[in-house]
């Protein structure tokens, strides 16, 4: 029936009962009642309906008395003055276009519906810190589906088995040394070598390496928590495996070091955090799980600065084995100066913008920043649900194939974490492959590639959106603030280490509206779009690994990248004596997601035929002409 017609305003006559007698009596019981003398009547019937209120949160038309008295609302000196200063407000969200009328009718309707809701919303789900209860149910993939690069010599002609773990290639022959140092500096495969071969156990390797841990820890402030009675007891379990003929792969009995966001039972997980210094939590982090079953053997939770922010946490401030004088940058910051000290073979850190590539490259380790997604979070505190990852950081960039290829996979409580079906990073024909370089790049590894028979071409990054970074900050900052509402209400962001970082943000995040956190997300897909679209003739870039705008687009859009050690420089102002501290050179090498086979096989081919990455920072063997500077706190053992 067309609308408007004069049956379609008959029927809705006929449906209100009050209405029967009225239209019997009238032409239109003959049918023969004119549109306009209907249309009349509804006009009139208009008027006996207003808004009632449904439920705390809706409004529905009532059916009314014809005539209602209009009540005049007596404005009070609080109304107008909360009107006022709302009106004021208005202009810190970008929003100063309302007139008073309209104002005072959204602080009405805010202290009716909007804050009984918020104040429920919170009690359901904000009582606890951390974000590791209660996940968002807007989840980010961030997959591109099938990929149709032109030189794409890693899609194959069949689907690809996400469980399917990578061939490992024989090693070779390998001597146990007879300094522990040199033992402390062996890659994963190396040292596993010695287990299979029963040259070393993992009792002996747990041992080397927290003695090292509490040599180094004074200057490096590097550790929160040795795990030493859980280390030694699963040592023991690994040995007594292997002596059985058991050996579960290439990381049995390897000891390890995680981020203390990570949590682990019966251990402190502190966040770095004064507030939570004292905090256990009666959980395993998946990750923990999955290295646990691999044999590995937990051995200290190592620093990230306070709630993931940068290198300050509630002992101190980590500082790089490579220059002392300077700090490690980044939240990871434990993993990455333990890492490059020798303290721990490998370790897991975390990034959700620089924390993983920021300390890797001023510590000069090998770092992998996986695909968001690969590697689920549960029982790790969360930043923000759609940029949060976990990735390794090694002395090589076979050992991060190693420990992406262990710690990958989905679990059913973290809703973003996906199964990747990722292609071994030991059988990529890099001679096939297509690489970009950036302005940025490190010039040593383009020229090594190419050598290698990669096809190097030059490269920009083009996509029009200009707010990378602010986009970066809103996604970030509001996602936190979810995650930590309680702990700004009750003001325990006073306790902060540093308040300069996180309570400021948190702060500027209140003033975030929906709407325009929605934007956000919105202007985040076009540059995915636009990123998508450069990778159509290559299959990957290399470029600077610390570039803020780079670091901020490739955590957005969930881009895989390798760092990789590239060489050194001197220090900046040098002491007449001279010194061993060094500065670090790194570059990143950039892969479409779910393709972090192809960054891992480029990595590894730069660092068949170079050394940097084999290098030993002087940590406090600075020189005699330099000093070493005094530790801020004693270091402390957990119980």
């Amino acid at each position: 029936m067309p609308r408007g017609s004069p049956f379609a305003i008959l029927l809705l006559f006929v449906l209100s009962s009050s209405l029967v007698p009225r239209l019997l009596a009238s032409p239109l019981g003959s049918m023969a009642c004119s549109a306009k003398r209907i249309q009349s009547l509804l006009s009139n019937r208009a008027q006996s309906y207003s808004y009632t209120q449904n439920c705390r949160y809706h409004k529905i038309w009532k059916d009314k008395k014809l005539v209602i008295p209009v009540k005049q609302e007596v404005e009070t000196e609080e109304m107008i003055s909360d009107v006022v200063a709302l009106k004021k407000a208005l202009k810190f969200f970008d929003a100063k276009f309302f007139n008073d009328s309209k104002v005072k009718e959204m602080a009405k309707g805010a202290e009716e519906f909007n804050i009984p809701a918020f104040r429920e919303n919170r009690e359901l789900v904000a009582s606890e810190d951390g974000g590791l209860k209660n996940p968002s149910v807007l989840v980010f993939d961030s997959s591109w589906g099938e990929n149709k690069q032109k030189n794409n010599a890693f899609i194959q002609n069949k689907a690809l088995d996400a469980s399917e773990k990578f061939n490992y290639p024989s090693h070779g022959e390998v001597k146990r040394p007879s300094k522990d140092e040199d033992i402390a500096f062996m890659t994963v495969t190396e040292l596993g070598k010695l287990l299979q071969t029963k040259q070393i156990t993992s009792g002996e390797l747990t041992d080397i390496y927290l003695k090292r841990l509490k040599r180094y820890n004074p200057v490096l402030e590097a550790v929160i928590t040795l795990t030493e009675e859980l280390a030694y007891e699963q040592a023991k379990q690994a040995d007594e495996l292997l002596a059985k003929g058991n050996y579960l792969g290439p990381l049995h009995g390897i000891p390890y070091g995680l981020k203390d966001i990570i949590a682990v039972p019966h251990y402190r997980t502190t966040w770095g955090s004064t507030t939570f210094k004292d905090q256990v939590l009666d959980t395993e982090a998946w990750v923990y799980k999955k290295l646990k079953a691999a044999g590995a053997v937990l051995v200290a939770k190592l620093v990230s600065g306070s709630l993931a922010y940068d290198d300050i946490w509630f002992g101190g401030r980590t500082r790089n084995p490579w220059n002392i004088l300077e700090f490690t940058t980044g939240s990871s910051a434990g993993p990455a100066a333990s890492t490059s000290a020798g303290l721990v073979p490998f370790a897991i850190g975390s990034e959700t913008a620089g924390s993983l590539t920021y300390p890797a490259a001023r510590c000069g380790v090998t770092c992998l920043r996986p695909t968001f997604g690969t590697v689920a979070r549960t029982g790790v505190m969360s930043i923000s649900e759609s940029l949060d990852k976990l990735g390794p950081m090694c002395r090589s960039a076979s050992d991060c194939a190693i420990l992406i290829d262990t710690i990958r996979g989905k679990d059913e409580n973290d809703l973003s974490s996906r199964n990747v079906a990722l292609q071994d990073p030991f059988q990529v024909e890099i001679s096939k492959l297509t690489v970009g370089y950036l302005e940025s790049a490190e010039m040593k590894v383009v020229d090594v590639l190419s050598s290698k028979g990669v096809k190097i071409v030059p490269f920009k990054l083009n996509y029009t959106v200009g707010s990378v970074q602010s986009i970066l900050n809103i996604t970030m900052d509001v996602d936190m603030l979810a995650h930590f509402d309680r702990w700004q209400r009750e003001g325990l962001d006073n306790q902060f280490e540093a308040q300069d970082q996180w309570p400021v943000e948190l702060r500027r995040a209140r003033l975030v509206p929906a709407v325009d956190y929605i934007q956000a997300q919105r202007a985040r897909g076009k540059l995915i779009r636009e990123v998508k679209d450069n990778f159509r003739e290559i299959d990957a870039f290399i470029g600077n690994a610390t570039d803020w705008e780079l670091v901020c687009l490739g955590n957005l859009v969930g881009l895989p990248v390798v760092v990789v050690p590239t060489g050194f420089k001197p220090v900046k102002d040098l002491p007449e004596g001279g010194t061993n501290r060094r500065t670090t050179i790194t570059t990143g090498i950039y892969a479409p997601p779910d393709h972090d086979h192809i960054a891992l096989a480029l990595a590894m081919a730069y660092q068949s035929v170079t050394n940097h990455h084999k290098q030993r920072p002087p940590v406090d063997d600075v020189g005699p002409g330099d000093q070493v500077p005094s530790s801020s706190e004693k270091f402390q053992m957990c119980c």
